[in-house]
Order: structure tokens, then sequence, then C-alpha cells
């Protein structure tokens, strides 16, 4: 019997998980934009451009992740169809659901939209990242300066994030409790949904299980 149908049904997977987790991933931070309770570390400064050119935030956020990946030749980074993609369709997907849901009002609502967001993206993460079709650019960005450098990924992760927060905070990027809630609870999250998601391998039908995080992945400390 040909092992082709199989093959390709994993492939179908794959692909079906990386464009739904990128398209989630979209949405998910728009819930964020529109709780209005604080937004993950680029988000603030994707924000913040935005603010300030008066170009939307899917928009800054397709821009800038491609300038981030021309730093990738200089590090000699590899693109992947998860890298590409990831440019393309996460700011438009966020751009969409910006359009169709409106802002919040209330303490309660406010909360729950944030909650769902959180939770959201953390499914969104394990989705792509388990497809395993490479990393987005924000994230090839500092695995290619740890190898470059040797210093520690945690540390690259921290210096960057820290610098685009500030950045974007002093540019007009809403920076609050849901910012610091979003980077104590998103790698747990994450963690799950890759257990979750973990695609089988197609040659003999291992579960690929993320007991560690995949190449290329970078999941908050």
């Amino acid at each position: 019997m040909s092992s082709h149908p199989p093959r390709q049904g994993h492939l179908v997977r794959r692909l079906f998980q990386l464009y739904a987790g990128l398209a989630l991933y979209g949405a998910s931070s728009a819930l964020l934009v529109r709780s209005g309770l604080g937004l993950e570390p680029w988000n603030v400064l994707h924000q913040g451009l935005s603010e300030r050119t008066g170009l939307s935030m899917g928009v800054v956020l397709t821009v800038l992740g491609a300038a981030v990946l021309l730093l990738w030749i200089p590090l000699r980074q590899r693109p992947g169809l998860g890298t590409v993609s990831n440019v393309l369709l996460v700011g438009a997907a966020m751009d969409a659901t910006l359009m169709v849901v409106p802002e919040v009002h209330g303490t309660a609502l406010r909360v729950v939209m944030t909650a769902a967001g959180i939770v959201l993206n953390g499914a969104a993460t394990g989705l792509y990242i388990a497809a395993r079709f490479g990393p987005g650019p924000r994230d090839g960005l500092m695995t290619g300066l740890h190898r470059r450098t040797g210093v520690s990924i945690r540390l690259v992760r921290t210096v960057i994030e820290v610098a685009v927060v500030t950045t974007g905070f002093v540019l007009g990027g809403t920076v609050g409790v849901a910012t610091l809630l979003y980077a104590v609870t998103i790698g747990p999250l994450a963690q799950l949904f890759l257990r979750l998601f973990s695609v089988p391998q197609a040659s003999d039908g291992r579960t690929v299980v993320a007991a560690r995080q995949p190449p290329g992945a970078i999941l908050p400390p």
C-alpha cells in the first residue's frame, strides 16, 4: 500500500495548524488591543508606531516583521514557510479582527476580553510552532543573536523586549496589567498547547511532544 496518502494527510494537518495558528495569533492580539488593559511587548511597539504614523497596527506589524527578517541575513538565519507566512498573515488577521470587534467598556468585559486574548494567543502559539515550519521573524532574530553572540536566549529576549516595550510606551503604546499577565502566563499556556497540538512524525508515526522547546521556538521565560 502506498505511503503517500498518510504523508499528504500529515502535511495537510501541519499546514492547517500553521495558518490557523497565525490567523488566531493576529485575532487574539486584536482582542488585547480592544481590552485596553495592555499589550504583548512587541505589540506595544506596533501600537506606538501606529499612533505616530497613522498606519494600522496590522500594517506596522507586517512592515516591521519584514524589516526584522532582513536582519536575519547577517545572522545567517534561514527563513521557513512559517517565517514568511508569519510576516504576511498575522498583521492582516489583526486588522481584520479590529474591524469587526468593537472596543469594550466596563471592567468585567475588559477583563474577560484580556483573558480570552491571552489564552487564545497561547493556543495560537502552540498551533503554529507545533506545525514546525520555522519561527517567526522576531523569534528568529533572538535565536540568531544567541548563536552569533553566545549570550543566553533568556538574556537576549529580555534585552530586546525591554527595549521594544520602552520604545513603544514612549511612542504611545499601551502598557498595563495585561502586559504583565501575558509575560507571566504565556509560557505555560504555550507549552500546554504545544503538547495538545503536537503533530505525529510522518515517517514512523511517533508523536512529537514538546517536552522541550522546538528548535527556533522561543517561549517566554
